[in-house]
């Protein structure tokens, strides 16, 4: 009876954790000590791969899916009719535990909803963590969702089980917030990232000084936003990212394209799904703003708000400032080289390390792994001139996307034949 009770608990919860994407390899170095259980150095996370292709997962579930508050996003909220369940502590360390031992999983990604008030979740939320760490001696990969409106004192206990903890922003804009949780204060979800900054900042200090001092959340905090749910802009969301980026020094910020779930006159009609592909050029101009050195004005303006779907957002940037191009593939510094269309981080070190030897051509760029279907019109190297010499944004584009493959190509391969 206790065994089907806590399979029963475990499909609700485990189903009601689906929404929250905040998931990546940890970062952390939590290395294995004193003859424990597992280890995550290196590892990461649910149904994920590390960068040496290593497949690898987490049990991904809430404490629990009651919760005090009514947003109009959440199908956890308080209003919604459907089957609830909580977990105790002490079974999700057992259930932890036992899969680690079977090899399901490397380590736990906790969340819950809200229950009687925020300390009171996240309580049981570090009872899990701290059960795992000192009575389980388990050294595996722990997260824990941080409640909105928890103490400091809590987030700075949670900080010493758990690798990573993270506070949903939910919502990209606060005025989006108050129109879609208007039971929320926006500074409830601030505080907490807050602290846990702080926090790291001071472990890290303490640790120059006295060696046996702790880490702090080795693997740092992240957050997510809905993405769609109040009719935000891509503009507005990068914008929102960038502040908690600067200001609370995430690791990640996360975009999660908003699910239509019921019928309610602030939120869109039921069966208009924000595109995966929104999402995947969200996911790709943070990746250009945190390591190829764009800033928001320059993808995202007044002018152009939104993403081009159909390319990515580097190439869109390019076709809307072709004053930067063409580029020396033989001459340039790496800064310049990092922003043509096709060329990513490691092509770009090749072509720094392989040019000290001799001048680089067309054969070479393909060699060296550059995407030339787009690259081929914004650089000029030792082979024949310039591809749009007389060639203009438009055209150039057309001609990137009748040659391109990609997973998302059969979603506007419709509009190809425009061209």
């Amino acid at each position: 009876m206790m065994f089907d009770r806590i399979k029963e608990k475990l499909e609700i919860l485990a189903d009601a954790a689906k929404y929250d994407v905040s998931c990546s390899s940890s970062g952390s170095k939590r290395s294995n000590k004193n003859k424990g259980l597992g280890n995550s150095d290196g590892m990461g996370i649910c149904h994920s791969y590390t960068e040496d292709g290593r497949c690898v997962s987490l049990l991904k579930i809430l404490l629990t899916n009651h919760c005090i508050f009514d947003c109009a996003y959440c199908v956890t909220r308080r209003s919604n009719d459907i089957q609830r369940a909580a977990f105790k502590v002490q079974e999700v360390v057992d259930l932890t535990i036992n899969f680690y031992r079977r090899n399901y999983i490397e380590g736990l990604f906790l969340s819950s909803g809200i229950f009687k008030d925020p300390d009171f979740t996240m309580e049981r939320l570090i009872q899990v963590a701290k059960k795992l760490r000192l009575e389980e001696n388990f050294n595996g990969y722990i997260h824990l969702k941080s409640i909105p409106g928890t103490s400091d004192e809590l987030m700075r206990e949670a900080g010493l089980y758990a690798d990573r903890l993270s506070v949903n922003i939910e919502i990209p804009t606060i005025s989006g917030l108050k129109k879609l949780a208007p039971e929320k204060d926006h500074s409830d979800f601030i505080k907490p990232m807050e602290k846990v900054k702080n926090e790291i900042i001071q472990y890290k200090s303490e640790k120059k000084i006295i060696k046996s001092t702790p880490i702090y959340a080795p693997a740092g905090q992240s957050t997510q936003m809905i993405v769609g749910a109040t009719g935000e802009s891509d503009r507005e969301v990068m914008l929102s990212a960038n502040h908690y980026y600067k200001n609370y020094n995430m690791k990640r910020v996360y975009y999660s394209g908003y699910v239509p779930i019921r019928s309610d006159p602030r939120l869109p009609s039921m069966g208009s799904q924000v595109p995966l592909l929104r999402e995947n050029r969200l996911y790709q101009t943070d990746w250009l703003m945190r390591f190829y050195g764009f800033k928001v004005e320059e993808l995202l303006n007044q002018e152009f708000p939104n993403l081009d779907i159909e390319v990515d957002p580097k190439l869109s940037w390019a076709l809307r400032n072709p004053q930067h191009f063409p580029i020396d593939i033989n001459r340039a510094e790496k800064e310049i080289l990092m922003r043509i269309p096709g060329v990513g981080l490691k092509s770009v070190s090749k072509i720094l390390d392989a040019r000290k030897y001799r001048k680089l051509n067309y054969g070479h760029l393909k060699a060296i792994g550059v995407a030339f279907n787009r690259a081929r019109y914004f650089i000029i190297c030792d082979s024949r001139g310039w591809e749009s010499s007389d060639l203009d944004s438009g055209k150039i584009k057309s001609l990137i996307l009748r040659n391109s493959v990609g997973k998302f190509r059969k979603e506007y391969t419709s509009q190809l034949s425009l061209f």
